[in-house]
């Protein structure tokens, strides 16, 4: 009779350097040393040639007087009394300005672009294929030169400038507009448009919810133009009026009063809009193509009409598939905005990675501290599209 053993089978040994988990552990140590030695490497020999050339090290620079002009500024800023600091600021605010102007219009261009590719008018489906075929296909940097010295600088000067509605003018200095100046009881204005907001956005929500739950429609775009505007208009009269503008006057050899925007500033945004465009139109042409053709079928059948099939049925499940590309084009308008450099715009590249590295000598911690500003902006705009698209995925019932 044969007896059997309950107790366990021991396993073989086997020899450290033939088990794979301690060979696995023991070279991820040998690349986590390598890595360590070639940083500590690279900071000790930049500390050497710093202490060879006398160059100072640290952030002390940065409450030094900056001492140079900057020709457009959002903050308070002077040539003779604001720091480094001041002027960093400044660039940074350059730059967030023209990156989010510029992603609006080219999302609201890109996409009226990408939905005309697919027109079953010839003419305008022609129009809009040519303009993504020629300007995917153009140097940013050449469009960017093209705009600002073929074009804006090519305009005519002060004495010929264009007269433009509402007491604007156009000529080579840029583009002169009223500026709006507030007053006393402006802020309750703000306070009732930032109200409607809210209102809009949870009215929103609601007819959203009574659509899925009933399949009844609300008119979203009608009570959200009336939130946004009759609050404000309300508290604007009983506030009297709180808004007025600085129009511009035209002299003999200048423009005085209103507002302008400079022709480094249009140059750059142009350029940026209308090349991110391109991109962004084959983005939204490729989500709507990815949408079955039997949904719009269907909506037909349902008897709505184009415009609502496309609005309803179309566009919702072609998000789906664009939000995840038109990240990367948004994050990619932001980081070209660096190019304003070649057009003298003054964002953050120009001024703190350009004049103030030049003036300070210190390019470890003025070009350390650029790179960091553009990867938490970087970071900082997928996080938020994430989110979106997170909102916008398939959920599975």
């Amino acid at each position: 009779m044969t007896v059997t053993s309950d107790a366990p089978s021991e396993k073989p040994r086997v020899a450290p350097w033939n088990d794979p988990r301690v060979r696995s552990f023991a070279f991820q140590a040998l690349l986590v040393l390598l890595i360590g030695f070639l940083v500590y490497e690279a900071v000790d020999n930049a500390a050497d040639n710093l202490r060879r050339q006398r160059i100072a090290t640290g952030l002390g620079f940065w409450d030094a007087i900056a001492g140079f002009p900057i020709s457009q500024s959002l903050i308070p800023y002077s040539e003779a009394s604001s720091s480094y600091g001041q002027a960093f600021w400044v660039g940074l605010l350059n730059t967030l300005l023209v990156a989010s102007i510029g992603i609006v219009l080219a999302t609201l261009l890109g996409f009226g672009v990408g939905i005309a590719r697919l027109s079953k008018n010839i003419l305008i489906a022609g129009i809009a294929r040519w303009y993504v075929e020629i300007i995917r296909n153009l140097p940013l940097l050449l469009q960017l030169l093209f705009w600002y010295n073929a074009v804006l600088k090519a305009l005519p000067g002060v004495r010929e400038s264009a007269v433009l509605p509402l007491g604007s003018f156009l000529n080579n200095r840029g583009l002169f507009m009223p500026k709006p100046v507030t007053g006393a009881g402006f802020d309750l204005v703000l306070a009732a448009f930032l109200a409607g907001v809210a209102g809009s956005i949870g009215f929103r929500i609601w007819a959203k919810r009574r659509q899925e739950r009933t399949g009844r429609t609300a008119p979203v775009g009608l009570v959200t133009l009336g939130l946004l505007i009759v609050p404000a208009a309300i508290v604007f009269l009983a506030s009297g009026s709180p808004l007025t503008f600085d129009v511009p006057t035209a002299g003999r050899f200048n423009i005085t009063g209103g507002m302008v925007l400079q022709p480094e500033f249009l140059a750059l945004l142009f350029g940026l809009v209308i090349y991110t465009a391109a991109f962004i139109a084959e983005v939204v042409r490729a989500g709507i193509l990815a949408v079955s053709r039997g949904q719009t079928e269907a909506a037909f059948a349902l008897g709505l009409r184009p415009n609502l099939t496309t609005n309803l049925v179309v566009v919702p499940q072609a998000m789906r598939v664009i939000i995840p590309p038109l990240t990367s084009q948004y994050l990619n308008l932001t980081k070209n905005s660096s190019l304003a450099v070649f057009v003298g715009y003054p964002d953050l590249a120009n001024v703190f990675t350009g004049t103030v590295l030049n003036q300070t000598g210190q390019a470890i911690e003025v070009v350390g501290i650029t790179m960091l500003v553009y990867l938490t902006i970087s970071l900082g705009t997928s996080l938020i599209m994430n989110w979106y698209n997170a909102r916008k995925a398939l959920v599975e019932r």
